[in-house]
Parts: C-alpha cells; sequence; structure tokens
C-alpha cells in the first residue's frame, strides 16, 4: 500500500491549493478515502472523507464550505481542493485508506502573508 501525496505550498491566505493523493497497492476504488492533516505541535485530525462508490462527503467544521474531497477512481487519486486558505490551515496534510494502516510522506502546505 503505497500514497503519495503532492501538490502543497507556501501561499497567501485567501488564496488556493489544490492536493492529490495516488494511491497504489489495493483495490482503490473499494476504499473510503480521507484526507488527514497534522499542525505542529497538534495531533493528526480528519478534515475530509469521501466514500468508496456512492460519493458521499463528510468534513471537519473547520474546512467545511471552503474544502472539497474528490476522487478518480480510474486514476487511483484523490483530490483535496481548498480555497480562502487561512493561517491556521498551516499543516502537513496526508491522505489515508479508510481501515488501512499504511500513511504517505504528506505534503506541507503553509498559509503565511
Amino acid at each position: 500500500v503505497q500514497f503519495v501525496e503532492s501538490g502543497g505550498g507556501l501561499v497567501q491566505p485567501g488564496e488556493s491549493l489544490r492536493l492529490s493523493c495516488a494511491a497504489s497497492g489495493f483495490s482503490f476504488s473499494g476504499y473510503a478515502m480521507s484526507w488527514y492533516r497534522q499542525a505542529p505541535g497538534k495531533e493528526r485530525e480528519l478534515v475530509a472523507r469521501i466514500a468508496s462508490s456512492s460519493g458521499i462527503t463528510n468534513y471537519a467544521d473547520s474546512v467545511k464550505g471552503r474544502f472539497t474531497i474528490s476522487r478518480d477512481n480510474s486514476k487511483n487519486t484523490v483530490y483535496l481542493q481548498m480555497n480562502s486558505l487561512k493561517p491556521e490551515d498551516t499543516a502537513v496534510y496526508y491522505c489515508k485508506a479508510f481501515a488501512l494502516s499504511s500513511w504517505g510522506q504528506g505534503t506541507q502546505v503553509t498559509v503565511s502573508s
């Protein structure tokens, strides 16, 4: 099982980023996928989740209305569109498959003026 996150970077408040996570080593379309983040000195937290086939999504209250999770099962990839970014969104972002224990290396998102 492998996850490769990409798309992070340094942006100013109010700007947008789109994260991607390429998954391999398991039957991607059969698993719900999630994005987590971990800020310095804080615990890793769930940001968004998308079901395996129905497309049903859930979001943390802190990102609701600003972030959108999506997936392309033909590409074994999950995305996180992040709009109206705030300094408190600064963190390393990780993707994960529900019920699988593996994590990728994450991608750093820094929101600062």
